[in-house]
C-alpha cells in the first residue's frame, strides 16, 4: 500500500508518519511506501521495510500535484494548509494554498479515471462555523465562517462532498478542534497562544495570554488528532452518506480552566509564568470562533476524545521527556 501525506513536515504530519511507521500496516494491509510531501522537505529518518519518499513540493502547483497522484497512492492525508492568522493576513496566499490546492488535488485524482478511487482524509477546521452560535453546536448547524481561513476550509468541504458523491474519491473530512499542546515554537495561527500558555510555562518561560480568562474554546490533544486521522483512513464511509465531513469530539474548556489544570499538574510557580497582555486583533478573531460542540455523528462513527485537560498536559510532559531522552541518546 502507498500512502501520500501532504503537510508531512508539520507537527501533525510528523506524528502521523511516526504512527504509520510504528504500526507498519493500515486497514489490514502492509504499508510499502509513504510519500512525505511539504513545502519544505520533512526530516524523517530512514526506516527498514517501509520506503519513505521525502519531497519538497507546493500543493498550489497543479503539475506537482499531478506527479504525486500519478504514483496512485491508496490513501491520501491532506494536512497542508496556511494557518488561520496567516490566511487572514495574506488573502491571496490563503486561497492559493488552502482552496486552490484542494481543487488541484481533487482534479488530479478525477483525471486518473478508471477504477482509481483513493481514500482522501482532509483536515478541515471548526473555523467553518461563525457566530452567532447555538451551544452546543450540533451536526446540522450552518457553515457560515467569519474568516478567510474558515471560508477556504468550508469550500474544500463542499468540494470533498461533491467529488465523493460523484465517485471520484472516497473522502472523509475531519473538523479538528484546536490542537494543544503543540510542541516546539509558536506558529502564525491565531490560536497559537492556547498551546503557548501551557508549553512555555512548563519549559520555564513566560507566556503571553492575549485574551480574557473566560474565553472558552474547543480543543484536543496531538494524540487524539492522530487517532482521528487513522480512524478516518480506515472507517466504513458508507455510514456517512453524502455528508462526508464531521466535527471531531473534543473538550470545551475556558482559559481559566486550562490554567487551573496546569496549576494542578505542575504547581503555582509554573502557572504564575503566564502574563496577561490583551491583543485586540486576536480577541476579535477568537470572539468569532465556536466554543462547544455536540459531535454526535463523529462519536457514533467511532471517533474518541481526550478524557480531560489535565490528561492533555500530562501527555505533553511525557512527550517532552521522551523527546529529550531521544535527543540525548
Amino acid at each position: 500500500m502507498r500512502i501520500l501525506v501532504l503537510g508531512a513536515a508539520g507537527m501533525v504530519g510528523r506524528r502521523l508518519i511516526d504512527r504509520l511507521l510504528a504500526e507498519g500496516t493500515i486497514a489490514g494491509q502492509a504499508i510499502d511506501v509513504i510519500d512525505a510531501v511539504d513545502v519544505i522537505a520533512a526530516e524523517i529518518p530512514a526506516t527498514g521495510r517501509i520506503t519513505i519518499d521525502v519531497k519538497a513540493s507546493d500543493v498550489s502547483d497543479p503539475d506537482e500535484i499531478t506527479a504525486l497522484i500519478d504514483k496512485r497512492p491508496d490513501i491520501i492525508f491532506h494536512l497542508a494548509a496556511i494557518v488561520s492568522g496567516e490566511a487572514e493576513a495574506d488573502f491571496e496566499k490563503g486561497y492559493r494554498i488552502n482552496q486552490a490546492g484542494m481543487s488541484h488535488l481533487l482534479e488530479a485524482i478525477r483525471a486518473k479515471g478508471g477504477n482509481y478511487r483513493p481514500r482522501l482524509v482532509f483536515t478541515s477546521s471548526i473555523a467553518v462555523f461563525g457566530a452567532p452560535f447555538e451551544e452546543p453546536i450540533g451536526d446540522t448547524f450552518l457553515m457560515a465562517p467569519l474568516t478567510s481561513y474558515g471560508t477556504q476550509k468550508a469550500i474544500c468541504e463542499l468540494l470533498l462532498n461533491d467529488y465523493s458523491r460523484k465517485g471520484f474519491v472516497d473522502g472523509v473530512g475531519i473538523r479538528l478542534p484546536t490542537i494543544v499542546v503543540r510542541p516546539g515554537k509558536p506558529n502564525k495561527a491565531a490560536s497559537s497562544f492556547f498551546s503557548g500558555i501551557i508549553r512555555e510555562p512548563l519549559a520555564g518561560q513566560e507566556a503571553i495570554l492575549p485574551v480574557a480568562d473566560d474565553v472558552r474554546h474547543w480543543v484536543a490533544s496531538p494524540s487524539a488528532a492522530i487517532g482521528f486521522l487513522m480512524h478516518a483512513a480506515t472507517m466504513d464511509t458508507e455510514r456517512l452518506g453524502a455528508r462526508r465531513c464531521l466535527t471531531m469530539p473534543g473538550l470545551s474548556v475556558t482559559i481559566a480552566e486550562m490554567i487551573e489544570a496546569l496549576r494542578m499538574v505542575a504547581g503555582d510557580e509554573v502557572a504564575g509564568r503566564i502574563r496577561r497582555e490583551p491583543d485586540a486583533v486576536i480577541e476579535k478573531i477568537v470572539a468569532g470562533w465556536p466554543r462547544d460542540f455536540a459531535a454526535d455523528r463523529a462519536l457514533q462513527a467511532g471517533f474518541t476524545a481526550d478524557p480531560d485537560f489535565a490528561s492533555i498536559i500530562k501527555a505533553h510532559i511525557a512527550d517532552e521527556k521522551q523527546r529529550v531522552a531521544q535527543a540525548g541518546a
